[in-house]
């Protein structure tokens, strides 16, 4: 029997699984680690945490499993977007910690790029038409405007992914997904970096890793001190996964373009896998980790779903909460069964869930939550309601900006699959049957099917045959049609109220 390891190293924590060939779950290891957050909007975590993680993870699965080391085949590596990549000197040490994807600070460098940069061409070259400071290159830009010491000490930025890669295997390679959503400085034309655009925000070439590979070809082999650590054989192949939303949809069998993935969590990250980049739509576009250079990313990330309605539960289901810390029933059980027969539309109540601003679909930091149409007659169950839709009307805009036919299904993963209710509503909301996965290890099967293809232990025909999603869940006609007239509205309170939630934060500055 072969079989395959999968790790993938997110924000909170490292996962690790010992999958066989066969598709069978055999262990599981997770390492738990923090964000550092010294100031407002700030968020990075030292690559180190990460990559001793990912070790003892490994380590501990092969141990769980006591599969013998000759017959483990290959291991797939992904990560969380890293920003700008993590900063390293010609030591391979780290000079600073890594600005992950969440981190806001590079306000002023994204002033500097619409004011400096042709923002045409650079849609035309990397097809990102917004500018923000989720993009790893306004990071880097960061970095050199404040920290120039530090600037000076770089050799490269390596994507997290490559930064375990290369600690396992002595190998600096980077997957083109990982490249693609840096932003700026990569052209999705070309699949190479981009001189151009390098030349024009003024960071050297020098500091983008030369080789650039697809996550489903080798990127290097485990070395001898390493193996003696892990417990593997020397030259067990390395796969480098790239950015693991990508590495979830492949753990999803999204293997050819047309499917439509959410994955839904505290934020929501949505995507179509396309042949051709979608540009001009306000969506992040990068290349699929898959078949990178001829499939495409185009994704929408939401800054708050689920944790809108972790933030209610904190601040108003208190009772709840508190009969689930001494044993009881989950409270978002509560809140759910509470909420269940609340109708389309929670009796006339919208949310706006631009509770942390909103990046895709409307690119504003400045947005504010919302709970418009309030009355005496509504209860705590018709508010968690209306939450809920909130985060099914948000994936819904976001699907509206592909402006294609998303076949016969779209797929829905993370926590919000835990609510059969939930999933029902996104369903009727959207208006598409919808399907979840069976197993709660999108990223880490990824990283195995990514691993057994480039090894050649897995053939496209027998993933295919994997059952790695349930079956379908079909819109509800009439709540659908009321959801339309809801989702029109839910709109059109952006639209209305977008200057006014501007006025606020600068009153809010100002005091």
């Amino acid at each position: 029997m072969n079989y395959l390891i999968g790790t993938d190293v997110g924000t909170s924590g490292a996962k690790s699984v010992l999958m066989s060939t066969e598709g069978k779950l055999i262990a599981q290891s997770l390492v738990e680690y923090d964000v550092l957050t010294p100031k407002n909007l700030w968020a990075e975590q030292w690559a180190h945490v990460w990559l001793e993680a990912a070790k003892q993870t490994i380590k501990q699965v092969i141990k769980k499993s006591d599969v013998n080391a000759a017959d483990i085949k290959g291991i797939g590596i992904s990560a969380l977007y890293g920003g700008a990549g993590v900063p390293v000197d010609d030591k391979d040490n780290e000079v600073r910690p890594t600005l992950i994807w969440m981190d806001r600070r590079a306000e002023k460098q994204v002033a500097w790029v619409k004011d400096n940069i042709d923002l045409n061409r650079l849609s035309e070259i990397t097809g990102n038409d917004v500018v923000d400071p989720y993009y790893g290159y306004t990071k880097m830009l960061w970095i050199k405007d404040n920290e120039p010491e530090n600037w000076q000490r770089i050799k490269e930025f390596l994507p997290p992914d490559t930064f375990i890669v290369k600690n396992l295997t002595g190998v600096t390679a980077v997957n083109y997904s990982a490249a693609g959503n840096i932003g700026g400085v990569y052209d999705i034309n070309q699949s190479t970096w981009s001189t151009e655009m390098l030349d024009a925000l003024h960071i050297p070439r020098t500091m983008m890793p030369n080789k650039l590979v697809a996550a489903n070809e080798i990127a290097g082999y485990i070395t001898e001190k390493v193996a003696e650590e892990l417990g593997l054989l020397p030259n067990t192949p390395v796969i480098v996964g790239g950015v693991d939303v990508g590495a979830a949809n492949v753990g999803m069998g999204v293997l050819e373009p047309g499917r439509y993935v959410a994955a839904i969590g505290t934020s929501m990250n949505a995507a179509l896998v396309s042949k051709k980049p979608i540009k001009n739509k306000g969506l992040i576009v990068w290349p699929y980790p898959y078949n990178s250079q001829h499939l495409t990313y185009n994704f929408s990330g939401s800054a708050t779903a689920g944790g809108i309605t972790k933030w209610f539960r904190d601040n108003f289901a208190q009772a709840e909460f508190a009969e689930q810390k001494n044993g009881g029933q989950n409270a978002y059980v509560s809140l759910g069964e509470q909420a269940k027969n609340i109708p389309a539309g929670s009796n006339g109540l919208v949310v706006l869930p631009y509770f942390m601003g909103e990046r895709a679909p409307i690119w504003n930091s400045d947005a504010k939550g919302l709970i418009f149409g309030l009355s005496l007659s509504h209860s705590k169950a018709h508010i968690y309601h209306a939450f809920q839709e909130a985060v099914a009307y948000a994936l819904r805009h976001s699907i509206e900006l592909t402006g294609q036919d998303l076949g016969d299904y779209i797929v829905i993963a993370g926590g919000v699959t835990n609510s059969s209710d939930w999933v029902q509503m996104f369903a009727d909301v959207t208006g598409y049957a919808v399907r979840t996965p069976v197993e709660d290890a999108e990223a880490n099967l990824g990283d195995v099917i990514l691993a057994g293809l480039a090894t050649k232990t897995l053939t496209l025909d027998q993933v295919k045959n994997w059952q790695v999603l349930g079956e379908k869940v079909l819109p509800n006609p009439e709540r659908h049609a009321t959801y339309n007239k809801y989702f029109e509205l839910y709109k059109k309170l952006y639209t209305d109220l977008k200057d006014d939630m501007t006025l606020l934060t600068t009153i809010d500055n100002q005091l």
